[in-house]
């Protein structure tokens, strides 16, 4: 698996709302994506770091670099 460059937290789902686990990416808004198990929700979130930062570059809508914490890892 690629190492992320942008930090990403995975909670789990409650079972209301399908259950599985999803992951968000804070210096990216609106960036996130689910899955069955919390390795599922981060491989899967990689393709929507792609396509947010793609369209981000569309529109020209400023990209964040990512936070510190995502240097230090």
């Amino acid at each position: 698996m690629t190492k992320l460059r942008y930090p990403v937290l995975v909670s789990p789902l409650l079972p209301e709302d399908g259950g599985g686990f999803l992951a968000t990416v804070p210096d990216l808004p609106g960036c996130m994506s689910d899955g069955e198990t919390p390795q599922d929700a981060i491989s899967n979130v990689q393709d929507a770091i792609e396509s947010w930062i793609e369209a981000a570059h569309d529109v020209g809508r400023d990209i964040s670099q990512p936070s510190l914490q995502a240097a230090l890892g």
